[in-house]
């Protein structure tokens, strides 16, 4: 699945909703610049039983320590759990990822070091023809916590695009989160 069929599928959900992982650093791009095995939507914690509901004859997996438990239809998941992989039912292939991701009223909150925030205004972007993506400066965070070498390549491929006020709050909240990862350079 590709973000313009997310897109077509998520339309009519009235709640925020974005593209994340890969695919939104690529939509930031304005390019796909690998390939990428899965799709990632990212969606507030408080409102992923809502957007369930709206996915009708879709299947929803906790996934928690490489372990996935199905949730029947109206089950909300577990606290602990931060993804669910989604899949129309009958399938045996997964759609898309869905993340969850907190928030305090309108602002954005990272789960891993709760003083690092944004206004939620600030953390969805959109491309020109539309689609919500998560800011790259939000997705390279997540990506930072034990980085693949795909991460790290994103990592080159992005830094150097961010304005400067990005690569700032960047620093920042990776220095705040300790996840600051290795030969990341932002000057």
């Amino acid at each position: 699945m590709k973000p313009p069929a997310v897109a077509t599928l998520l339309a009519n959900i009235n709640m925020p909703w974005w593209i994340a992982g890969g695919w939104a650093l690529d939509l930031f791009l304005g390019c796909q610049t690998r390939p990428h095995g899965d799709l990632d939507v990212g969606v507030l914690r408080r409102d992923v039983t809502a957007v369930m509901a709206n996915l009708l004859g879709w299947e929803f997996f906790e996934a928690r320590s490489q372990v996935l438990r199905r949730l029947e239809r109206g089950e909300s998941p577990r606290p602990e759990v931060n993804s669910l992989w989604c899949r129309p039912a009958n399938s045996t292939s997964w759609s898309l990822e869905l993340m969850l991701d907190e928030a305090d009223g309108d602002t954005w909150v990272f789960r891993r070091q709760p003083t690092v925030r944004r206004p939620l205004t600030e953390v969805i972007r959109r491309t020109p023809d539309g689609i919500p993506y998560l800011s790259p400066e939000i997705q390279l965070l997540y990506k930072a916590k034990l980085p693949r070498e795909k991460d790290q390549e994103d990592f080159a491929r992005v830094v150097p695009q961010l304005s400067p006020e990005e690569r700032i709050w960047l620093r920042d909240a990776l220095t705040k989160s300790g996840e600051y990862p290795a030969g990341v350079v932002f000057e």
